[in-house]
């Protein structure tokens, strides 16, 4: 396949390389796509995800939307895939500069990826509302209803919702990288979601490929597309 020879080439012809990645790098781990036919999106509840997962309705109704985030946001038990590995391992090599991920399963650090811009959060990292204090995902997952902490605040995951900005610093990072990458690699993402999406305009070389099942809105714009799953392109990097 042309198109897998010219990807192979170019990523050992990088020594700056950037992944930015979405849902779909960890889809291949068992976590189901916001947006995918089996994912969120397509399931039936009282309300909408995008309307259970803001921040007006964390705060109007938080045990509802505990209950949610339990049951469909939370992410443990699951295992990196080809894709995270081998990221990881382009960076212990110094091939991959970063990996600027949508995701907030933690996955690419349990691999062993050091330099993880994580621009919508990750519900490994949860804190009281009241005093700060850090609090497991475990935690969170088996507290009854709407987890306390032991002063009594809510311990509410970082996790960027609906109607909450992204973390000026994490975005900042995103961007350096981004403008200083000679190999962009964005991979299972729609390029719907944004500001996250619009990132990739900082972008300033000739090689951006674009790896994702299905056509997405920057495809026209991509030196390289390939529509193919990531676990097989992966499997031949």
């Amino acid at each position: 396949m042309e198109n897998m020879e010219t990807l192979k080439k170019w990523v050992s012809e990088s020594e700056r390389i950037v992944f930015f990645g979405g849902a779909g790098v960890s889809t291949e781990s068992g976590i189901p796509d916001f947006r995918s036919v089996d994912g969120l999106y397509s399931q039936k509840f009282e309300y909408p995800p995008e309307t259970i997962i803001s921040h007006s309705f964390y705060e109007n109704r938080p045990e509802y939307f505990f209950r949610f985030y339990r049951e469909k946001m939370l992410p443990l038990g699951f295992e990196p895939n080809i894709t995270h590995r081998v990221l990881a391992r382009w960076e212990q090599v110094g091939k991959l500069s970063a990996v600027v991920t949508q995701n907030i399963d933690g996955l690419h650090q349990k691999a062993g990826s050091r330099r993880v811009y994580e621009l919508h959060g990750s519900v490994l990292r949860n804190y009281c509302t009241r005093c700060g204090k850090f609090h497991s995902a475990e935690f969170v997952r088996d507290a009854e209803g709407i987890p306390r902490c032991a002063c009594g605040g809510i311990v509410k995951p970082d996790v960027v919702l609906y109607e909450e900005s992204l973390d000026q610093d994490c975005i900042e990072k995103s961007v350096m990288a981004i403008r200083s990458a000679d190999l962009l690699i964005v991979a299972g993402t729609s390029l719907t979601v944004y500001p996250a999406a619009g990132l990739i305009h900082y972008y300033r070389g000739n090689r951006l490929v674009l790896i994702n099942r299905d056509a997405t809105a920057f495809d026209s714009r991509a030196d390289l597309v390939i529509h193919e799953s990531l676990g097989s392109i992966f499997d031949k990097l």
